[in-house]
């Protein structure tokens, strides 16, 4: 652990004309300049546990020690050009005095831009995460009211919790292109820069444009299997222990369960059930929002967020794993699942698919094709409530498997997108039901 004279010679790197100062409670000091602007942020240490997260953020060859280790950010706002060297500064003096490894010190990132609408962020690195002050910008930008738009080089991707918390306008992946100008990595709508945020380029009418560098890029031979499920505890006492269902999914489709947990990327804990149960009992009401990874041999991420309902305690849970050019998911294991999570979990529901994409779960900023829904599993309160004839005869070419009081529907084999229609059509079957 980083200690408090270390930190201190860290700070001095800054010279005499800067000033020091906590913030977050003390879970970030500040170097400011005269003026009082923030120069570089200085993060509290973070203890990982789990092998292979420096690698899965930074990239091979970035010469972490072996877990566990203490990892920190050190952070410069671009803002003023003198904050990048005294970035590298302050990493290079902890690590002359307490050993460890240097992550290339010009890369930075801080809030570098703040509108009326928008906070915009800039990034350089070889992915960008999920990490403890992206997870505040996030929640603090939307609290605000405001966009948040992370600006990146084309090489960069963004970790998959990342683009989950991105997900919906008006936040939005901004790419810089030599072509166009710039672009958003997730939907290639080519943007500009107008009345203090990046929007679409449109036509005289109306229509927008899309970067050809997002289409050119040749899809993965790679794939991706993603199960969503939701889970409820209607019966909420002291012995309730939350994260099993996740562990039985982890090791009924990887053979093995989690490595580790946090609520943030690095993901820095052991996989415990118990800790998450504590943590998620000492927040709540509040929902908690956790992150789950695999060892490095089978690259997998799950996210969870744990509520209150009328009812009891749910899980929302979708858990992703990658898969080679030459390795085969287990599809024939989400039937054997899904019954696991009936029987043993309180299934609500479950949606398995199967989508072209990086086995090391990132995301690049070209088109990568939606998934495709392999199953859909309805669990038994909603079989009960609209009846078991009716749950088990959609108008469809379709043959249910009756999970003892559930409902398990095969969709297809994750090739055929007509899988997406068959899923509505079903949805709406059982809809009309359970309001009738």
């Amino acid at each position: 652990m980083p200690d408090s004279w270390s930190i201190v010679a860290g700070l001095y790197a800054g010279g005499p004309d800067v000033e020091a100062a906590g913030v977050n409670d003390g879970a970030v000091v500040q170097l400011r300049a005269v003026d009082g602007r923030p120069l570089v942020s200085l993060e509290a240490p973070l203890l990982v546990h789990v092998p292979g997260e420096a690698e899965r953020l930074l990239g091979d060859g970035v010469g972490a020690p072996p877990v566990p280790y203490w990892w920190t950010e050190v952070r410069a706002s671009t803002a003023l050009p003198e904050a990048v060297p005294l970035a590298g500064s302050v990493a290079g003096r902890l690590t002359t005095l307490l050993g460890g490894a240097v992550w290339p010190a010009e890369a930075g990132l801080a809030v570098d831009v703040l509108t009326d609408s928008t906070a915009v962020v800039l990034a350089d690195r070889p992915v960008v995460a999920l990490n403890a002050w992206m997870s505040e910008i996030v929640r603090t930008v939307a609290a605000a009211g405001l966009a948040l738009q992370i600006v990146t080089p084309p090489h960069v991707r963004l970790s998959l919790p990342l683009r989950t918390a991105l997900t919906g306008a008006p936040n939005r992946w901004v790419v810089q292109d030599p072509d166009c100008g710039y672009y958003d990595g997730l939907s290639g709508a080519v943007l500009h820069w107008q009345d203090g945020t990046f929007t679409p380029v449109r036509d005289e009418a109306g229509a927008a444009s899309v970067a050809a560098a997002f289409t050119e890029a040749a899809p993965a031979a790679e794939r991706q299997l993603v199960v969503a499920f939701r889970v409820l505890h209607e019966e909420v006492t002291d012995d309730l222990v939350l994260g099993r269902a996740l562990g039985a999914a982890w090791t009924a489709l990887t053979g093995a369960a989690p490595a580790g947990w946090g609520t943030a990327e690095p993901v820095n804990l052991a996989w415990s059930a118990q800790q998450l149960t504590d943590l998620a009992r000492e927040r709540s009401p509040e929902p908690t929002h956790l992150l789950a990874v695999g060892a490095p041999e089978r690259p997998a991420l799950a996210t969870s967020r744990v509520t209150r309902a009328e009812n009891g305690v749910a899980e929302d849970i979708t858990l992703t794993i990658g898969y080679g050019e030459d390795e085969t998911p287990p599809l024939d294991a989400v039937e054997s699942l899904a019954r696991t999570l009936v029987e043993e979990h309180g299934l609500v529901s479950l949606l398995a698919s199967l989508r072209r994409g990086r086995r090391d779960l990132t995301v690049p900023p070209h088109f990568e094709a939606p998934p495709i829904p392999l199953s859909f599993t309805l669990g038994a309160a909603d079989v009960r409530r609209m009846g078991l004839p009716h749950a088990r005869r959609p108008p469809l070419d379709l043959r249910p498997v009756e999970l003892g009081p559930a409902v398990h529907y095969p969709l297809g084999d994750g090739t055929d997108a007509q899988a997406w229609t068959v899923l509505q059509q079903l949805a709406e079957h059982l809809k009309v039901n359970a309001e009738s």
